[in-house]
């Protein structure tokens, strides 16, 4: 049986780091192609679509608030102000070092806790949020991040997404 340390912390490490790779073969396509931060933090693969720059902050948002609220730990605070790709790398981070800093003893009472979010109508058991909410947000932001990249022209394959296994 898995820990929700084991099910939260390692696994948001490694899609955050994969994340922050993605960005650096973004930054890396940018300067080549002369393209601007400011184009490339607006990238959308539809007009109603949040934008790249919101896809990372959400990206980072679930990874720290789900380890906070598992391990009644305080998240720091992240002004959503990011303009380049390089502020995003720092936002990843901040991030993994909040979310690598809090130990897995936190996490000990996170299966009778109860999660009520602002935006959902009902409140959810600790495994009703890891599993049904959290995880698939954080894959799905995730994987935004990697199409629009994918879709603009950012050399960027499965590997690139997956990382080393």
């Amino acid at each position: 049986m898995f820990s929700y340390y084991q099910l939260s912390v390692p696994v948001y490490t490694r899609a955050l780091q994969q994340l922050s790779h993605l960005l650096d073969k973004a930054s890396d396509y940018a300067l080549a192609k002369k393209v601007s931060d400011d184009t490339m933090l607006g990238l959308r693969l539809a007009p109603d679509m949040l934008p790249f720059v919101k896809q990372i902050q959400i990206a980072c948002d679930t990874s720290k608030f789900a380890v906070a609220r598992l391990s009644d730990t305080a998240a720091p605070k992240h002004e959503d102000n990011e303009k380049t790709l390089a502020e995003l790398k720092e936002r990843i981070a901040d991030t993994l070092k909040f979310i690598q800093s809090v130990p897995e003893a936190s996490f000990a009472n996170a299966a009778a806790k109860t999660i009520q979010l602002p935006y959902m109508p009902n409140p959810m058991s600790a495994d009703v949020y890891l599993l049904q909410f959290v995880a698939p947000n954080l894959y799905f932001h995730v994987s935004m991040a990697y199409a629009l990249l994918r879709n603009n022209g950012v050399e960027i394959g499965k590997m690139d997404y997956l990382g080393p296994i």
